[in-house]
């Protein structure tokens, strides 16, 4: 019984939040100002330091606004996975269920971050800066040899900035 509640709760959340995010009276989503997601401009640190712990982290796949290529003043939310920072921003890889067969997307399995639990491609020829007060929330930990396939992919298009490994 237990476990109807927790999905009914869930639910009435869900609904709950899809309602605030619009205009009272009219159903049209509110208008917002546009976030600060925009194109790395240089090098980003790698990191892989997931913690579902309510704040955005490397490693995760989280929901944020993600301009459109087109048309960068338009855009949608999206889900990103997070592979490190550049500043005091965060830096990710917008995600897409479609597989068109493109040598710059990158299989990274199922999750949590796709309520239909579909295939997801990384696409590793957009990295975009992205500020954490604009992530709207965290999806799923995007598990390591995942990760690890994303970065190697992404190296040929972005200049990053691995960890050392030591000696």
């Amino acid at each position: 019984m237990s476990k109807w509640v927790s999905i009914a709760l869930k639910l009435v959340k869900q609904v709950q939040a899809a309602q605030q995010e619009r205009e009272r009276g009219t159903g049209r989503p509110k208008k917002k100002a546009t976030p600060r997601t925009r194109r790395v401009e240089h090098g980003v640190r790698i990191e892989y330091t997931p913690e579902l712990d309510g704040d955005p982290d490397p490693g995760e796949v989280v929901w944020t606004w993600v301009p459109y290529q087109e048309d960068p003043n338009k855009g949608k939310d999206r889900p990103v996975v997070i592979i490190g920072r550049t500043g005091d921003d965060l830096a990710g890889v917008p995600l897409t269920s479609k597989n068109k067969g493109r040598d710059d997307h990158v299989s990274v399995g199922t999750g949590a971050w796709d309520p239909r639990h579909r295939q997801s491609w990384a696409k590793v020829d957009r990295l975009l800066t992205i500020d954490p007060d604009d992530v709207r929330r965290e999806g799923a930990i995007l598990d390591k040899n995942h990760f690890d396939d994303v970065v190697d992919k992404l190296a040929k298009y972005h200049e990053l900035v691995r960890p050392s490994t030591g000696s």
